[in-house]
């Protein structure tokens, strides 16, 4: 397991539980057997409290770490759990079909839905056939193609964000990358069919609002959705990005903090040490999520669904106006 900084007593005791079942099994068969289940229960019980203490009380750095594992669970990760059929689909039908964002048809028990999500790699040349999970102005445009394709067939949007941010490159600026994004922000208000969201990892900036305008907005325990990066934000404030943990506490960019601002709807839990600790219990918990806001989204009138998710959007955010 690939441990962070903070979760080094804890690595270094699951290493001494599994040192003591590994020599325990290795000694199993001999006349006189070696007995050490004492030891090592008690050992569990010492790590279940340190994992504890210290899940439950993580800075606001600390889970953007975690929303930033390498063995996070991905879109293609949920996907594959979760549905019985996926069907890929691909192309803008204008440039080119970006890797960054994967989409398809899939069926998760009865429930037919369109599923759009950023799709990082697990090793370096994977990451860059993925672009370290960047959409270019075509990932934009293929999924506005897709929720249109949704809507004409009355089928409902499933969405995964996970994502740094859009690719700031010079191609993708030529080719419209701001335009892109507008566009769906505009479009995806009017879309007349239920769209519920998940952020599942990292929520950054314009390219996650670009596939992030929905019914029910709905961020994983330990996953983070925030106008910039922690880096991005110590860079600018304090010019020097080692000050991103006071950046991120600045940000209030974790789920508790967007829900307690009315930014989002609802906190999934994650299994104890994140989403990558247990991808089928983190899985689980979204697809119980999910069912439950689909079937309270059926119920809503189409004009109604509409104005709702106009209505979520414009309330959001605080004026405050001073006479001069």
């Amino acid at each position: 397991m690939n441990g962070l900084g903070f979760e080094k007593p804890i690595i270094e005791l699951e290493e001494k539980i599994e040192e003591l079942k590994e020599f325990q099994q290795k000694h199993s068969d001999q006349k006189r057997k070696v007995n050490l289940s004492s030891e090592i229960k008690n050992l569990e019980e010492k790590l279940y409290s340190i994992k504890k203490d210290i899940y439950e009380n993580l800075t606001p750095w600390q889970r953007v770490q975690i929303a930033r594992h390498p063995l996070r669970p991905y879109s293609l990760d949920y996907i594959d759990i979760l549905s019985t059929e996926f069907i890929q689909l691909h192309g803008d039908r204008c440039f080119a079909d970006d890797k960054a964002l994967v989409s398809g048809l899939i069926k998760i028990e009865n429930q037919k839905l369109l599923v759009i999500g950023h799709q990082k790699g697990r090793d370096t040349q994977e990451n860059i056939y993925r672009n370290f999970g960047c959409a270019h102005p075509e990932g934009y445009r293929k999924a506005l193609r897709l929720m249109q394709m949704a809507e004409k067939f009355g089928v409902p949007i499933l969405i995964f964000i996970d994502t740094p941010g859009a690719y700031p490159g010079v191609g993708a600026e030529e080719r419209g990358q701001a335009q892109a994004i507008a566009w769906n922000l505009r479009e995806m208000v009017n879309i007349k069919t239920p769209i519920v969201i998940y952020v599942i990892g990292e929520g950054g900036s314009g390219g996650a609002l670009g596939i992030g305008i929905g019914d029910r907005i709905c961020v994983l325990e330990n996953a983070y959705y925030s106008v910039i990066s922690p880096e991005g934000c110590a860079a600018i404030l304090w010019k020097n990005s080692i000050k991103a943990d006071e950046a991120a506490e600045a940000l209030k960019l974790t789920a508790a903090d967007l829900l307690r601002f009315g930014i989002i709807d609802e906190i999934i839990k994650e299994p104890l040490g994140g989403a990558h600790r247990d991808p089928q219990e983190a899985a689980n918990n979204i697809k119980e999520s999910l069912l439950k806001n689909l079937k309270d989204l059926s119920r809503i009138p189409k004009d109604e669904l509409i104005d709702n998710r106009y209505a979520k959007f414009r309330k959001m955010g605080v004026i405050s106006e001073q006479a001069a």
